[in-house]
């Protein structure tokens, strides 16, 4: 038996959901081979069967999510003797998809829960679509998290400069909020990125305080504040030595 929720496509940024479902399949229940335009996530919730995807056979049991990705011919059929009872949830993806949807068939035994709160989409009616929207991002945060991989200390150090260099932050703090050693920290920044911490913030922070001052129309003094100085001569005097010219010298310059 199958039961669906009618979705309202409202075209959101990012994970976008289109469809949701969940079904009690027959035995030998099977789709395809198929192609779908939109990303397709199964959990079983019991029973077991196979799913094909571009000629690879995967067989797919309770707690374990089967992924259809948009375009990609696929195929699944539940078992004879133990057919599948399974949740999906359809989506776009607005950009780079998730790497954890990489994969053909998840083992997420614990996503149960992310799945059995999807079943909540049909106490709303106008918030359906974010609703589920939320579901989903829950569901990628979780199975990153899940993931056994080494966390990525630069990466982590960038999007923290990235975030926060409005705040007086400097590369003890960051290295701090790594847990690691400043030098240690330094040396494999300065690796994977090519300058050293301390000049990639100071660059980062000008960077943006430029912008702000010929895109935007922003004073010295408000951009200055705006990037993390808070004394405008050391932001002047810094602003002269990487870009050759002070502030107003420069903004003129790119009137021109």
């Amino acid at each position: 038996m199958t039961h669906s929720e009618i979705v309202i496509n409202e075209n959101y940024g990012g994970l976008n959901p289109v469809q949701y479902g969940r079904e009690t399949c027959a035995p030998l229940h099977s789709y395809g081979p198929a192609v779908r335009t939109h990303w397709l996530l199964h959990y079983v919730k019991s029973g077991k069967g196979v799913f094909v995807r571009e000629g690879e056979t995967f067989p797919v049991k309770k707690g374990e999510v089967f992924v259809i990705p948009p375009y990609k011919e696929t195929f699944y059929q539940a078992d004879e003797e133990d057919p599948w009872d399974y949740v999906w949830i359809g989506f776009t993806v607005n950009g780079a998809a998730p790497e954890c949807f990489s994969k053909a068939v998840l083992h997420v035994p614990e996503a149960e829960g992310v799945f059995e709160e999807m079943r909540r989409c049909k106490e709303y009616e106008g918030g359906r679509s974010a609703f589920l929207t939320s579901c989903l991002w829950k569901l990628v945060g979780f199975l990153l998290e899940s993931e056994t991989k080494k966390p990525d200390y630069v990466d982590k150090a960038l999007s923290y400069i990235h975030a926060e260099y409005a705040n007086p932050i400097n590369v003890q703090t960051i290295a701090d909020g790594l847990n690691l050693d400043r030098s240690y920290f330094s040396t494999l920044f300065t690796q994977k990125v090519g300058m050293p911490p301390r000049d990639y913030l100071r660059a980062y922070r000008l960077n943006r305080a430029a912008e702000l001052m010929v895109r935007y129309g922003e004073r010295p003094s408000t951009a200055a504040l705006s990037v993390g100085y808070e004394d405008l001569f050391h932001f002047s005097k810094s602003f002269k030595q990487f870009f050759g010219l002070s502030p107003r010298a420069y903004v003129k310059a790119k009137k021109e």
